[in-house]
């Protein structure tokens, strides 16, 4: 059976709304929560980027049984991957057991802050790669010492580690990741219901490392619940038209600005018909079922739209889980 989950978007609400989001979310019978991470929100529109470990870490203790993920972290620039790893283990800590750190080779808008740079897609790939293996190596209490091509790491120890080991997801685009990163990563994280990524990380995952369990396959859709479809289109074209260029130009754009000028020209009724708006519960049913007939195990739903959110969780998510789950 297919996991449904709840987005916790850090780019459209304040750190209190969203652990108070993620309560509702556990309420209303989500199976797991993931969290963006970013210091930017893609649209000045949306208004918000309050820093995700610290409403993470507020959402283990407001919850107690939902999954809970980052979705997801770039360990390669903004952060290095030592402290990613010490982040990581305390929420596990904090959880219970509950968390899974979802990696992935970032985007520009959230990663130039630094003054670093923004390095080319194929370096970006090797950093994630480099950065997933020094991460596995902190994990194991282990003294580290690690002198790559991308990261240095000198005498490190993770002092505070969980019995239950963390669990990473890989955020992937690609057949040529995917090989990778397969034996590696212990799940495997996209954002379009692409079957044919799925098979891959299947097949890289079990011939090539002999490994029973393929992991889990999660997937992510946003959707624009609400009682007047009109109101939904425009706050979806407002809030998430920065979605149509593809995870290749949004990897790229340094600024809020950026994403508005790239996609002036996207109308709403573009947005409509690539995301659910409206109250209509089968009509958001039918877009999931992509991920699950692709062979995702998890998909988590980005409500869109500040403000939104209260009236979604009392007169939608609970209805809109059933009939996900009886349709599965």
């Amino acid at each position: 059976m297919t996991r449904f989950g709840y987005t916790l978007m850090t780019e459209q609400s304040t750190p209190k709304e969203l652990v108070q989001q993620a309560v509702s979310a556990e309420r209303s019978g989500f199976d797991f929560a993931v969290s963006s991470d970013h210091f930017s929100p893609w649209l000045t529109s949306q208004g918000h980027a309050p820093y995700a470990w610290s409403v993470l870490g507020a959402v283990a203790q407001a919850t107690s049984r939902m999954d809970l993920m980052t979705y997801v972290t770039c360990p390669t620039v903004r952060y290095h991957p030592a402290v990613i790893a010490q982040k990581a283990a305390t929420m596990q800590l904090l959880s219970d057991g509950r968390f899974t750190l979802g990696l992935g080779s970032g985007e520009n808008l959230n990663e130039h802050v630094v003054g670093k740079g923004w390095p080319g897609i194929d370096t970006r790939q090797d950093m994630l790669v480099e950065a997933v293996q020094i991460i596995r190596e902190l994990f194991t209490g282990s003294l580290v010492d690690w002198h790559g091509e991308h990261f240095k790491v000198s005498s490190a120890r993770i002092w505070d580690l969980p019995e239950q080991p963390v669990a990473i997801g890989v955020a992937v685009s690609g057949t040529e990741l995917v090989d990778r990163l397969a034996v590696l990563a212990d799940h495997m994280i996209a954002v379009e219901p692409n079957g044919e990524l799925v098979k891959a990380w299947h097949h890289a995952r079990r011939p090539a490392t002999g490994l029973a369990d393929a992991g889990r396959v999660v997937g992510q859709i946003p959707i624009c619940w609400d009682p007047d479809r009109d109101a939904a289109i425009k706050r979806a074209h407002e809030q998430f038209r920065w979605f149509a260029g593809g995870w290749p130009v949004n990897a790229e754009l340094s600024t809020p600005a950026g994403f508005a000028a790239a996609t002036q020209f996207v109308r709403p009724e573009d947005v409509a018909s690539n995301i659910p708006c409206g109250p209509d519960l089968d009509a958001i049913v039918e877009q999931v079922s992509a991920f699950w007939k692709a062979g995702f195990t998890d998909v988590a739903l980005v409500q869109i739209g500040h403000g939104t959110h209260d009236e979604f969780f009392a007169k939608a998510a609970e209805p809109l889980l059933e009939k996900l789950r009886a349709a599965d």
